[in-house]
């Protein structure tokens, strides 16, 4: 029988009358068929975040199965709860928007419905933020179950994967390579399996990354979504739920500043996503934990990349999977890493390392002495353009890029982008910096992955396939190119960046770690008395509520009433 305080009799409604409360959930719960002996079992929520405009979470019923069989078994009774769901390429003005308020879904929902623990099951590439943002502020023993990586395809004799041969394609027909037929035939065979990007995207960063944080049980990052393993992985983490309700092991004991670091570092061994910087420093400060630009520069430099994935090589998630997984990126990295890190596991990162098979492809994972790159694959810049800081994927850039003068080409916003970019007059070489103003948070774009700007078709239909591009946007992390991202304080905010004009000349050096606007002080400081917001708060609802508190890039663009002091 379900007692107050543990399982049904969690978190009673109040009607003055305790026993009365008890007695009325459990009457209602009977209603659904469960019977006295299911009802008197620990809870385990499962956190569901399916949606018929989420491509990615198309087998979560099925996984969902596998959860609840792994629950069943070990004694617990699971129950399962719809939230936000987040699918990448079918929200406006963008996912990035909609992280916070699906964050605030999990975190309340797991508080207000009865409980013991929670599988958080999610993918697409802010749905796994935000179930550690708010698992992290619910605190409450959570297990984070990834949907997996979709399988690369076979086409005319080469693999394609979702989403970084997407836009390799999307560059050669706009270069004139690639006509209407041939794009179409390739758009049907990019994405063929549920799960996410086959890539090291967004997606799959953030699986490591949860991973690597611990939140997610040893050796299930890299699973793909169609493969047995995964279902295995989903009855793991449903068995593992029980045992935590059980004896409680919570986000607060597992994300500490030490795991952020280690995730950290797997982020840049791997040359995970921008994205995921924005991301790893919201889940940090939900938890109180500061993720510093400067101490990443620090990381970065002392960190190589080890991992031989698309967009900055050559494989896909189901090879790093075949490989040895993220285990194996971790073995690699073992002496920069804190091995006392507690796991959901309930083990150590140590104790996990102690007993990881030890073969690994190293074709796909590379030796900590023989790695791909010696540094990182991110650096933050600072200067006079981005006084909170900037992102650049070095390993994904341009090295002849990297120190480098240039004329800024200025677009106004993402309607002057478009109306502008293929322009046979624009003004514009290939030692140009394109420069993308009011894309950032409060923009009225919401911070879309609009930072990946197009090389004006000119250029590209001249065989120009990188040049320097930077913006307060984010960018997917399937993209590549020099682009600097994040530039914070943004455009609209009234940063620097905002300021900038046709002609200005910008200076970019990512030895010294700069990005620097090469106009006077005077003559800045006349731009900024004549500067206007390019937005009004809107007038209602979610919109209004996420201008007037969502953060900068360096905060992780939470929402200032939901960081941990």
């Amino acid at each position: 029988m379900a007692t107050k305080g543990k399982g049904l009799g969690k978190g009673l409604t109040n009607y003055g009358d305790p026993a009365f409360s008890l007695y009325l959930r459990r009457s209602f719960a009977k209603s659904m068929g469960y019977s006295s002996e299911m009802l008197g079992r620990p809870v385990v929520g499962i956190a569901d975040s399916k949606s018929g405009f989420n491509n990615c979470h198309r087998h979560f019923p099925e996984l969902i199965e596998a959860v609840k069989r792994g629950v069943l078994g070990a004694g617990g009774l699971p129950i399962e709860f719809p939230t936000v769901s987040l699918g990448e390429v079918f929200l406006s003005p963008t996912s990035m928007m909609f992280r916070n308020l699906m964050s605030i879904d999990v975190e309340e929902m797991i508080r207000a419905q009865p409980m013991d623990s929670v599988v958080l099951i999610g993918g697409c590439d802010k749905t796994v933020p935000a179930q550690l943002m708010g698992a992290a502020s619910a605190d409450l023993p959570a297990v984070q179950l990834l949907a997996g990586p979709m399988m690369p395809t076979s086409f005319h004799g080469e693999r394609l994967g979702a989403c970084t041969d997407c836009r390799r394609f999307w560059a050669m027909h706009r270069a004139g390579k690639v006509d209407e037929k041939g794009i179409e035939e390739v758009e049907g065979n990019l994405a063929t399996t549920a799960g996410t990007c086959a890539v090291m995207g967004t997606a799959s960063t953030m699986a490591s990354i949860a991973e690597a944080l611990g939140m997610a049980l040893p050796g299930t990052a890299a699973i793909p979504a169609v493969h047995a393993d995964r279902l295995r992985a989903a009855e793991a983490s449903g068995a593992r739920a029980v045992e935590l309700a059980k004896n409680p092991l919570r986000p607060s004991q597992i994300i500490t500043a030490k795991s952020v670091e280690n995730a950290t570092r797997v982020l840049l061994a791997i040359g995970g996503s921008t994205n995921a910087i924005i991301h790893l420093t919201a889940i940090a400060g939900r938890a109180g934990i500061r993720v510093d630009l400067n101490k990443l520069n620090e990381w970065s430099d002392s960190t190589p990349v080890l991992v031989d994935l698309k967009p900055t090589g050559q494989y896909y998630m189901s090879d790093l999977y075949a490989a040895g997984g993220v285990g194996a990126v971790l073995r690699e990295l073992k002496p920069l890493l804190h091995l006392d890190c507690m796991t959901v596991a309930g083990i150590t990162l140590g104790e996990r390392l102690e007993h990881e098979p030890t073969w690994v492809d190293r074709a796909v994972v590379l030796p900590l002495a023989q790695p791909l790159s010696d540094q990182g694959g991110l650096v933050a810049l600072f200067g006079s353009l981005a006084p909170n800081g900037a992102i650049l994927k070095r390993s994904a850039a341009d090295p002849k890029l990297f120190e480098k003068e240039g004329r800024a080409i200025v677009f106004s916003n993402l309607d002057d982008l478009s109306a502008r970019i293929d322009d046979p007059n624009l003004d514009v070489t290939a030692d140009d910096f394109l420069v993308l103003q009011n894309a950032g948070p409060k923009s009225g774009y919401a911070m879309p992955e609009a930072g990946y700007l197009p090389i004006p078709a000119k250029l590209a239909r001249a065989g120009v396939k990188d040049m320097v591009r930077m913006s307060d946007a984010r960018m997917s992390g399937t993209a590549y190119g020099t682009i600097v991202l994040h530039i914070s304080p943004e455009s609209a905010a009234g940063g620097p960046l905002a300021l900038v004009k046709n002609g200005d000349r910008i200076r970019i050096s990512v030895k010294k770690r700069s990005i620097d606007l090469l106009v006077p002080p005077e003559e800045l400081q006349k731009r900024k008395a004549a500067w206007k917001p390019p937005v009004e708060m809107p007038k209602r609802g979610y919109a209004q509520l996420y201008m007037k508190h969502v953060l900068q890039a360096e905060d992780g663009c939470d929402f200032d009433f939901l960081r941990k002091a």
